[in-house]
């Protein structure tokens, strides 16, 4: 389910991880890498879990305000537009999603008041409200405006950032991640499959199962030796004030140049270059860049490497 990028990120981030908790074993810390690339499937059940969770609150409401001692000729006769969304009303019966929920539950349970917050935030955007004047009947349409709803309404609001930092460590700085990987999935639906369309799993194939066993496994093995390297191409910097990410994300870069023939260098190169940008420091990515740049050239002078440059 999630992309190389993300893969690679948690590799990084366990081999961090492993460096600082000192005596631990290879094995733990993947069996920890693993649990954290299991939760991130979580989350993306969640967000799904949350489109429903939003559909029953309005469902609910309809409902309460049918009951007043006074209901008013809207409360008796609702604009139903929401809650009869046809792709809302296809997940509301996919049988992966369905199981899912059964074995594990829905971490919105115990959170009214956010349901509550967000579905407010909801009905006051000019998107929810365009959408309440379309008529029923057109799939595609309410396919695309779960998608956008979520994309532009649902993962901003700022309470859900708190729910899910509170709910797991794994969480942090993947939100955007995961919502992705969620808009991938709606936009994927087809009216045709009906309860039986398939959710994204754990892994797309073997074939990225395997990346991430080997990339770990390499980058943690030929530690010492990608630690050499990297010295050895940093002499001009004074390599104690180097940022001790920036030195993982190298050692991981290594890894993979070395392990996979069939990834063009630049490729991962870039991959690095671009994860530095987002979680180490402004200037990490151009530093990275110069280093691997000369140690990959090294590695096909010494023939450790033979493969293309370019993708």
């Amino acid at each position: 389910m999630l992309s190389r990028r993300l893969l690679r990120v948690k590799v990084v981030q366990m081999v961090y991880a492993h460096c600082q908790k000192g005596e631990v074993s290879i094995q733990q810390t993947e069996k920890e890498l693993f649990h954290s690339i299991t939760k991130s499937h979580e989350m993306y059940h969640s967000f799904l879990l949350l489109l429903l969770e939003l559909k029953n609150f309005a469902e609910n409401r309809i409902e309460l305000r049918k009951q007043k001692k006074r209901p008013t000729e809207e409360d008796l006769n609702p604009n139903l537009r929401f809650v009869d969304n046809a792709f809302l009303v296809q997940l509301s019966e996919n049988d992966s999603l369905l199981s899912y929920n059964s074995r594990n539950g829905t971490p919105w349970t115990d959170q009214p008041e956010t349901i509550k917050a967000l579905f407010a935030l909801i009905t006051e955007s000019d998107m929810y409200k365009e959408y309440m004047d379309t008529e029923a009947g057109d799939y595609d349409l309410d396919k695309r405006f779960v998608a956008k709803l979520l994309e532009k309404v649902i993962a901003p609001f700022e309470n859900l950032y708190s729910f899910f930092e509170e709910k797991s460590v794994y969480w942090n700085d993947e939100i955007e991640f995961v919502i992705s990987m969620t808009v991938k999935t709606i936009k994927g639906f087809s009216n045709e499959n009906g309860a039986e369309e398939a959710l994204l799993p754990e892994f797309k194939d073997e074939e990225d199962l395997d990346f991430v066993k080997r990339l770990y496994r390499k980058a943690m093995v030929n530690k010492e030796d990608n630690m050499k390297l990297i010295k050895q191409f940093t002499k001009n910097w004074d390599f104690d004030r180097v940022a001790f990410l920036d030195v993982v994300l190298m050692q991981v870069a290594i890894a993979e140049i070395t392990e996979f023939k069939n990834i063009p260098i630049n490729v991962s190169l870039n991959e690095y270059i671009e994860i530095a940008k987002f979680y180490s420091t402004n200037k990490s990515g151009t530093f990275i860049n110069g280093v691997l740049d000369k140690i990959s050239e090294h590695l096909i002078e010494e023939k450790v490497i033979n493969k293309p440059g370019k993708a």
